[in-house]
């Protein structure tokens, strides 16, 4: 007997089903995306990194022309929804903290953050009504998080996500035990992250992601008492996604062993889809560059064997030749392009079948 799945609860925010459609940059997950994942009761992200045309324009405009666009996606998604919308906004950015302010004019539901430990992030909302949820691969990190938040800020992260080295994109984890999945499993890191969560006297759900691809895993998670789950690589592949058809099609198109670990140029391993410009990154080439912008703040210009920003830029656009096409461990899986509704709607049939 199939059995229905809890609502995930974060503060006043009630969401069914309790499904998070993950961040991705740059120019995956924009407003047409998060707002139909909102339509159908999900949390839709908008992904805070590299929005703006910035690759076409001077250095010094770097953080307008991206904040304009931000502010655009979130006010294009408000209408298109009354749903939640929330932003991812990496740490690692040399612009976060001005896209953190953007998100917090245009009064977003939540605000995702990971790709380093977000200390100052309760200051920088000035006490508005704006869910904060960290990203961490350890217990150990959600325990220093809360912990800095706790002395500095008096406050507790509003919800957890634990993301697993099966994640696409940038991953949390050493280069070595990504390639050769030696890092720990996704179920073994949760357990322990949820073990902190509820060593405090607030109630901080914990989202599960990184490989959650069918509902079978989502209710695998769920037993394991996740509150819910943050999927990323499944939207990809939806009429809704605001990225390029040829970077869709890519992950169509690709085969189990076409998804590969790089060493990306910010010091953490990335999970990608084999092409021209992967193949080239694989075999050490430097792919030359001029750095106008210092987007990331680890990324050293003078020593980095290609522009990361650019790359992602351009197979948003469509140009894969040129481009890096992240994606998750099961992108191979994707075999066609459905709508956002018929994927929830799957998604939650295959979960409540499995619980």
């Amino acid at each position: 007997m199939s059995k229905r799945m809890p609502t995930l609860k974060i503060g006043d925010l009630e969401v069914y089903p309790p499904i998070i459609q993950g961040g991705m940059g740059i120019r995956v997950s924009r407003s047409g995306l998060a707002s139909a994942v909102a339509n159908e009761g999900g949390i839709g992200i908008i992904a805070g990194v590299g929005l703006g045309k910035f690759e076409d324009r001077p250095g010094k405009e770097f953080v307008k022309v991206n904040d304009d666009a931000f502010r655009e996606e979130i006010r294009k998604a408000r209408e298109l929804t009354k749903g939640i919308i929330g932003v991812n906004i990496m740490i690692a950015l040399s612009n976060y903290e001005s896209l953190v302010r953007v998100a917090v004019e245009e009064g977003v539901d939540l605000i995702i953050s990971g790709a380093g430990l977000p200390s100052d992030l309760p200051k920088l909302i000035g006490g508005k009504n704006i869910k904060l949820v960290p990203i961490v691969s350890s217990a150990r990190a959600f325990s220093i998080i809360c912990k800095k938040w706790k002395r500095h800020h008096n406050k507790l992260p509003d919800a957890v996500v634990v993301e697993g080295s099966m994640a696409g994109g940038h991953v949390g984890f050493s280069y070595e035990d990504t390639l050769n999945e030696t890092a720990p499993e996704l179920d073994k890191i949760l357990l322990e992250v949820i073990e902190v969560a509820n060593s405090f006297d607030k109630l901080i759900p914990v989202i599960a992601a990184g490989g959650i691809f069918d509902g079978k895993d989502i209710a695998r998670v769920l037993k394991l008492d996740a509150s819910g789950v943050q999927m990323g690589t499944r939207f990809v592949c939806t009429n809704e996604c605001d990225v390029h058809e040829k970077f869709k099609q890519a992950y169509l198109n690709a085969k189990k062993k076409d998804i590969v670990i790089i060493k990306s140029p910010v010091g953490m391993p990335g999970r990608a889809i084999r092409n021209k410009f992967v193949e080239e990154v694989l075999e050490g080439k430097q792919i030359p560059f001029t750095c106008k912008f210092r987007c990331l703040k680890s990324c050293n210009p003078r020593t980095s064997p290609f522009c990361i920003a650019k790359a992602l830029a351009n197979a948003a656009e469509g140009n894969l030749d040129e481009g890096l096409v992240f994606a998750g461990s099961n992108a191979y899986r994707c075999n066609e392009i459905v709508s956002v509704k018929s994927l929830m709607d799957q998604l939650v049939k295959e979960a409540e079948e499995s619980l």
